[in-house]
């Protein structure tokens, strides 16, 4: 697994040389036009680099192998990425608005678009097409690290198209103001990204349990046994990084043997693990039959999609 994990570092570099390949390209697209919406896009870009980084150091803490002090491992490290990676977008569009309430208090007329909106495009190409590799890897890899980095390079897409058009309006039109406007309101969008990655990694930390569409294939495990008899309860579940942890109480008939019992138990693990990658799950057994058994059903306040009473079904 940690190997596994290790060998996702070379998306990290190619986000990195993307990202200095088109900081270079949308530098030369402000300097040649000094369009202020062109700046914005390239400061973004700039955020791209220093995030691309992170997620590099990220992504080689995470792929560290479980030791003493963190026995289940360092995927959770993860979640800092899209939080800082968050973090930075929101600076990056202060700085934005600020060049851009520059930009209207001090209008300027913009030079050589054609040339400009030329580079901005070919940096917008790679642009996409670095975004879709690193998006089909954090889905193959289960990775919120390379996801996060995939929708913000994808953010700066649609940045770039929306400066584009803005330029465009301003050689129709001949209203300077639109410049200006249009980066404003590139600093609005990507601040709703800033937010979204932000919340995302807070939720990861705060070991939020898996969403409904993960909890039903754990139900669809489980609930098939409840006409045999069999009981659960105490479940929990939570993610760190790519790994899921799921842990439940399954109760089942005294008289069976325990070899009986733990056969019913890897036939549940084999299930979800088969629907749902990179889980580990722990599964206590106990006696239906016994009153201690139901006394821990609701011991902390935890999830619980079923609890059965004794002799119910």
């Amino acid at each position: 697994m940690a190997g596994h994990r290790a060998a996702l570092t070379r998306f990290a570099w190619l986000s990195i040389a993307a990202s200095i390949v088109i900081i270079c390209l949308k530098g030369a697209a402000y300097w040649v036009t000094g369009s202020v919406g062109l700046l914005s896009d390239a400061l973004e870009s700039v955020v791209n680099l220093v995030a691309a980084c992170v997620v590099l150091i990220v992504l080689t803490v995470a792929a560290r192998p479980a030791d003493e002090d963190h026995p289940y491992g360092h995927d959770k490290a993860e979640y800092f990425s899209s939080g800082v990676e968050g973090g930075m977008i929101f600076i990056a569009a202060l700085g934005i608005v600020a060049a851009a309430v520059e930009r209207l208090v001090h209008p300027r007329p913009l030079e050589q678009l054609g040339l400009g909106v030329s580079i901005s495009l070919v940096a917008s190409i790679i642009n996409f097409a670095v975004a879709r590799v690193l998006m089909a890897a954090s889905r193959q890899h289960d990775s919120i690290t390379l996801e996060a980095d995939a929708r913000h390079l994808m953010t700066d897409v649609w940045t770039s198209i929306g400066v584009l058009i803005g330029v465009g309006a301003v050689v129709f039109t001949g209203w300077l103001w639109l410049d200006p406007v249009i980066a404003i309101l590139v600093a609005l969008n990507i601040t709703w990204t800033a937010v979204s990655l932000v919340q995302r990694s807070v939720l990861g930390l705060m070991d939020t349990a898996l969403p409904e569409d993960e909890l039903d294939v754990i139900r669809g495990a489980l609930d098939p046994h409840l006409a045999e008899g069999i009981q659960y309860h105490a479940l929990r579940t939570r993610r760190s990084g790519a790994r899921r942890f799921v842990s439940m109480h399954l109760l089942v008939p005294g008289a069976w043997t325990v070899e009986r019992g733990h056969d019913l138990a890897e036939e549940i693990e084999a299930y979800i693990r088969e629907r749902l990658r990179n889980t580990t799950i722990t599964v206590h057994l106990e006696p239906l039959e016994d009153p201690r058994s139901w006394a821990d059903a609701t011991l902390d306040p935890v999830q619980t999609p079923h609890v059965g009473k004794k002799g119910g079904a």
